[in-house]
């Protein structure tokens, strides 16, 4: 996929990957195949512990550089928003979008209590809306 972007006075030929959950082990995985696959791939994750960070992109090897971090919490709709407009105003309409952001409370759902209830929603099924 070709986008014109003439404002910018250049031609875009990369398709444009956002990834929730992006430092984890399966989202790390992703945006390195997407990055091996050609994608400008954009990592999004929380972003408390930068060696987190550095860690992602050290595994990425040569891939990193077609990868970027940006902190992101998908519980928070607003800050959803404003990634993806941050996003297409830097790079571009977004192409793909992979939601791989979730959490786990090691607990059963019986002893779960409330509090652990919404935030495990809040994150693995809010944040796929938001």
């Amino acid at each position: 996929m070709r986008r014109d972007n003439s404002s910018k006075g250049d031609r875009v030929d990369k398709r444009i990957a956002l990834v929730s959950g992006g430092l984890g082990g399966l989202g790390t995985e992703i945006c390195r195949q997407l990055a091996q696959a050609g994608c400008r791939v954009v990592a999004a994750d929380l972003g408390q512990r930068p060696e987190r960070v550095d860690a992602f992109l050290s595994e990425l090897g040569e891939q990193s550089a077609a990868a970027s971090f940006r902190p992101l919490d998908v519980a928070d709709f607003e800050a959803c928003a404003r990634l993806v407009h941050e996003i297409e105003a830097e790079h571009g309409a977004l192409d793909i979008l992979v939601n791989a952001a979730g959490i786990t409370r090691d607990v059963t759902l019986r002893k779960m209590n409330p509090a652990q209830w919404r935030e495990v929603m809040r994150v693995n099924l809010d944040g796929v809306f938001n």
